[in-house]
Order: C-alpha cells, then sequence, then structure tokens
C-alpha cells in the first residue's frame, strides 16, 4: 500500500476536526478494567554512592522517590490529563504501603475507585524504577523491580470485579480492559472475566469496548482490538528491531477482525497504526507523527488507547480515532523519565507536524 493511498479518509482533517472530536471528552465517562500497578521511581544520586562495608557491593542513594498509577493506571493518567468526563476503575489492590499510594494517586486524578477491591491476601502489583537522578535517558534507568501475586485471584474477587462492572456498564460511554499480568487468572483480568465480557457487552450495543493484553489479545471476542504488529501476526517474542512488511500486516487484519467479531488497530511503530472494521473493508495505515531527538516509549501504547478510545466515544471514525491515538502517544515518548500524559492543547501542534508529513 502506498503512502499515497494510506488514511484517504483523513485527506480533509484539521484543527477544526481536532477540535470537534475534543470538545466531546468532557462529556464522557469511561471505565477501566484490568491491573492496577504502582509506579514508583526511586531517583539515585551517583554521586552520593558508598561501598557497603559488609558486602563491598555499591550501595546506591536514593535522594527522592516519586510514583504515580502504572499499568491500567497509566491509561487513567491520560484519561484524566485529556479530560474525560468521569473515570472509574474497577480492580483490585492490597492493603499496604503501596495499595494506599495508588488509591492517593488515583484520587488525585478524579478517578473514582471505589470499584478498586481492597484484598488484604494480596498484594498491589509494583514497578520499582531506581534511575540515575540527572539522566533523563533511558541510559540513567537501573534495572527494574518487580512486585506481583504468586498465587491465583480466585473465584471470590472474580465475582466481585464482575459484580462492579454489572454496576459500571448502565452508567459508561466506554470501557477499556487493560490485562498487564503475564501469568493467567494471577490478575485482574482472569479466564472468567474474559469470557463474561460478550454477554455482558451485548446488551450495551453503544458502548466502546476496547482491549488490550500483554500475552493474550487473541482470546477477546467482541471487543475493540489494540494490539502491535507482532501480536497480530502471531509473534509473541519479536527480535529487536525487526519490523513486518505492508503486506503481512494487510492480509492478517482481516482474519483476526472478523474473527474477534470487532474491529482491529495493530500498531506498528514509527509507521504508524493500521486499523480495520469487524466488516468487509479494506485496511488502513495512519501514518505517525515523526518524532526527533530522544524518546521514552514507556507508556506510548497505553497513551494511545486513551486518546482512541476517548475519540471513538466521541464518534470519530477508526481512521480519525487512529490519528487522536497517534497524537496522544507523539507527545508522550517525549517525556523523558516518566510514563508521560498529554493535554488537548498540545495535540495541535502535534496535528500540524502530522500534516506536514502528509503533504
Amino acid at each position: 500500500m502506498s503512502g499515497a493511498d494510506v488514511a484517504a479518509g483523513l485527506r480533509g482533517f484539521n484543527r477544526d476536526s481536532l477540535a470537534r472530536i475534543l470538545g466531546a471528552f468532557p462529556s464522557l465517562r469511561v471505565a477501566v478494567l484490568g491491573d492496577f500497578f504502582l509506579d514508583k521511581y526511586l531517583e539515585v544520586d551517583p554521586a552520593l554512592a558508598e561501598k557497603s562495608l559488609e558486602t563491598g557491593k555499591v550501595a546506591h542513594q536514593v535522594v527522592a522517590t516519586r510514583h504515580s498509577p502504572g499499568a491500567a493506571g497509566t491509561v487513567v493518567c491520560n484519561l484524566a490529563a485529556l479530560g474525560a468526563g468521569t473515570i472509574r476503575a474497577i480492580g483490585f489492590s492490597g492493603d499496604e504501603g503501596e495499595g494506599y499510594e495508588l488509591r492517593a494517586d488515583l484520587a488525585a486524578l478524579h478517578c473514582d475507585a471505589r470499584a478498586l477491591h481492597l484484598d488484604r491476601g494480596r498484594r498491589t502489583p509494583t514497578y520499582l524504577k531506581p534511575r540515575d537522578r540527572d539522566a533523563l535517558s533511558l541510559e540513567g534507568e537501573h534495572s527494574r523491580y518487580d512486585l506481583k501475586n504468586r498465587l491465583p485471584t480466585g473465584r471470590d474477587l472474580e465475582e466481585r470485579i464482575l459484580a462492579s462492572l454489572d454496576q459500571a456498564l448502565p452508567e459508561i460511554d466506554a470501557l477499556i480492559v487493560m490485562d498487564q499480568v503475564e501469568e493467567p487468572d494471577f490478575g485482574t483480568v482472569t479466564r472468567g472475566i474474559v469470557e463474561a465480557l460478550p454477554a455482558k457487552l451485548a446488551s450495551y450495543p453503544r458502548i466502546v469496548a476496547w482491549a488490550d493484553s500483554r500475552r493474550r489479545i487473541m482470546d477477546f471476542r467482541g471487543l475493540i482490538l489494540k494490539m502491535n504488529q507482532f501480536e497480530l501476526a502471531g509473534i509473541p517474542d519479536p527480535r529487536t528491531g525487526i519490523s513486518l512488511p505492508d503486506a503481512l500486516i494487510a492480509a492478517a487484519l482481516p482474519r483476526v477482525a472478523e474473527r474477534a467479531g470487532a474491529a482491529v488497530f495493530a500498531t506498528a511503530a514509527e509507521r504508524g497504526v493500521w486499523t480495520r472494521g469487524a466488516e468487509a473493508g479494506r485496511p488502513v495505515r495512519v501514518p505517525a507523527v515523526r518524532v526527533t531527538g530522544p524518546v521514552d516509549p514507556t507508556g506510548a501504547g497505553d497513551s494511545f488507547t486513551a486518546g482512541a478510545v476517548l475519540a471513538l466515544s466521541a464518534g470519530a471514525s477508526l481512521e480519525e480515532a487512529a490519528l487522536l491515538g497517534n497524537l496522544v502517544a507523539s507527545v508522550t515518548v517525549r517525556q523523558l523519565g516518566s510514563t508521560g500524559t498529554a493535554r488537548p492543547e498540545e495535540l495541535y501542534p502535534a496535528l500540524d507536524l502530522w500534516m506536514e508529513t502528509m503533504a
């Protein structure tokens, strides 16, 4: 597919088009069901490093800490920054310091966390991220330490989550399912919840239902699927630096969309995003915004999700939603040393850059 015929439906898209879509965001009601992590950053000052007298190993000195919601919480951060009207979290947390910090961060974002069930038998999943304080690039990051649950979620907690979903569905415009935990049935999005979703959503066809999964995206039915090019092609662990041919992506999209019974968005890094509806139609590629300088891709997919889902809920087409997601991600990847967010006013210069690319 040549560059001249990609995203044909966006040729008339301009700042007024963007303003129309963004103008609907404050009225939208979104629920995020998934794995709420805490991203906790440890700011290390290398100049203060000490040697342990007992072990002889380096004792890194942490001079500051900061934290924010991660995984499904990253989507919430982006929904809030983009001005979504109401946001509610559905999932669970532990009853410890990390759980307290997660809930405090969600409250600061005006996210309703009453359906984030507190379970004293489980921990709040946490990514501990040590990094050199003055090195904002990826080179400043140390090895990450993960705190995760090592036991299955269990039927009792699963039923409480499903009950909260039942309460939310009549009151929302969009549902985002974020399956971050790689081990099956150890997180919020258990196989029982995945199997229950189609029947529950069938009664609410107006809801924009969206799924993103670290390992199991092909298990979802009846929800819009967001995946990367390798997941689309059934390649779970691709080699770094490779990219798939356009023809392969275009051929795979119809099969996956028809199998899922819903639209598909497939990200392809700097080449942009491919999309196709559930019914017959030609796959379309929406080019990415050209970003120069250092970037941090952490959370880019989650920021894409927030922008695309809000756009679809505002009545945007698949192509327009893909563009909105691209605009948001182009802003967040330039925020080094953190999982970034984008505000509505930041999308206008991003659109100008994209339009220059398409001219």
